[in-house]
């Protein structure tokens, strides 16, 4: 740092004319110092190219397609296209280029907001959220729920989908989360769903508790508004959408599952921590043993028969007796019992099958159904010409019988005078005449 009466002296002599390096050797000072508190601009370098000049075109296409993308999706998928440097080089690089456009939306709505890390010892909590995903977002064209158990210590999560966000889909898919973990922790944290806490006293549903005690762990429920008391499944449910959900390549929700499933294995437990990777962590954290069973909740759906007598669920077709074909029916299974119970509107049990793996595809339809349904099919074809629309049928005279008798009078007919019975006694005379 040069002191007031040296930088007035080599502003002095730059004024008079001497060059930069004659001021350096008058003075002592070093060359850069001397341009520096001169301002003098040093010689132009030529700029390298970039690294990513050959895959600028795939990158500017890539960011067109979503603005979102993650990095390191994106240095996945340029490290498969020859791409040889690190993730951190493709980091700079494009925060130097500026290849990624800005999303005006997003940069109006983010905030800022305080926070601070919470310590999680191994095996005490583990985080559940739901992921929402409606008709529009899915390719199947039906929303769609993911229940995403995150445990808090290493990050490690697994995720299921769902059908609705009912307790009976909460326990299975739970149960389903917890086999893929290993086990479960201590504590159970959660935030106000309804089907956990009444939404008016706050406190836990029965449901839930029963839940709880079945795997003998604790419920803890997040104050209002306060999302990032869960932060870690949070974090996971933005990873997972970013780093999945925009580039899996599936058509059904079973296709879904069962990629989510294998990414979750080879790509988020591949995650780097400190002391390892998050699944290396994951599986070090000392988790309870899991009952031997799910707890045995409810699944309620209420389904509209198909016209060929089936009913939809879980990916599967259960059938129905042709009679409530184009009807709307309430499906029933017990998340740890192998069995499908179907029944009408006015509650009665109709059918009964073995229940299918969830996004198998299968069509069960039952013998008994399958011969009733033909017998209906084959009733109904005939060549005899529609029936009219607009005729003129009074009613019957069995009809007006049962109609007198609903209204008390007797249905016995009054005497009638019929002239033809006239008619005959005068001839049945001329001729004995």
């Amino acid at each position: 740092m040069l002191t007031q009466e040296d930088d007035v002296e080599i502003h002095a002599l730059w004024t008079r004319g001497w060059s930069v390096s004659a001021i350096s050797r008058h003075t002592g000072r070093d060359r850069k110092t001397v341009r520096r508190y001169l301002q003098v601009p040093g010689p132009a370098r030529a700029v390298a190219p970039s690294c990513l000049e050959p895959y600028r075109a795939y990158i500017g296409a890539r960011f067109q397609d979503d603005h979102h993308l993650e990095a390191t999706v994106l240095y996945r998928e340029l490290v498969d296209a020859g791409f040889g440097r690190a993730y951190t080089t493709l980091v700079r690089e494009l925060r130097r280029l500026e290849l990624r456009p800005v999303c005006l939306v997003c940069a109006h709505r983010r905030g800022s907001q305080v926070t601070t890390e919470i310590d999680h010892f191994a095996g005490g909590e583990i985080q559940w959220d739901w992921l929402e995903l409606s008709a529009a977002d899915t390719p199947w064209g039906e929303p769609a729920d993911v229940l995403v158990g995150a445990l808090a210590h290493s990050g490690r999560f697994r995720a299921v989908f769902c059908e609705a966000q009912s307790f009976g889909h909460l326990a299975g898919a739970a149960h389903q989360v917890l086999v893929a973990l290993g086990g479960t922790p201590k504590v159970w944290r959660t935030d106000r769903m309804a089907t956990v806490v009444e939404p008016r006293s706050g406190r836990i549903t029965a449901d839930a508790a029963g839940m709880a005690k079945h795997y003998g762990a604790e419920i803890a429920v997040c104050p209002p508004r306060r999302a990032q008391r869960k932060g870690v499944v949070e974090a996971a449910i933005k990873y997972l959408t970013r780093s999945w959900w925009r580039t899996a390549a599936v058509l059904t929700m079973a296709e879904a599952q069962r990629d989510l499933d294998a990414w979750s294995a080879r790509v988020a437990d591949k995650r780097g921590r400190r002391g390892g990777t998050v699944g290396q962590i994951g599986a070090r954290e000392p988790l309870r043993a899991l009952p031997a069973l799910a707890y045995p909740a409810q699944i309620v759906v209420e389904r509209k028969a198909s016209r060929a007598a089936l009913a939809a669920f879980e990916g599967n077709q259960y059938s129905v007796p042709p009679a409530h074909a184009g009807r709307t029916v309430t499906v029933t299974s017990q998340v740890s019992r192998p069995v499908v119970q179907i029944t009408s509107q006015a509650g009665e049990i109709i059918a009964e099958h073995r229940r299918a793996p969830a996004g198998a595809g299968q069509r069960i339809r039952s013998p008994e159904h399958a011969a009733l349904l033909e017998d209906a099919v084959l009733a109904a074809f005939t060549t005899k010409q529609a029936c009219r629309r607009k005729p003129n049928l009074p009613a019957g005279e069995k009809s007006l019988t049962e109609l007198a008798r609903l209204r008390g009078i007797d249905p016995q007919p009054a005497n009638v005078i019929c002239l033809a019975d006239y008619a005959q006694l005068a001839q049945a005379q001329e001729q004995a005449r």
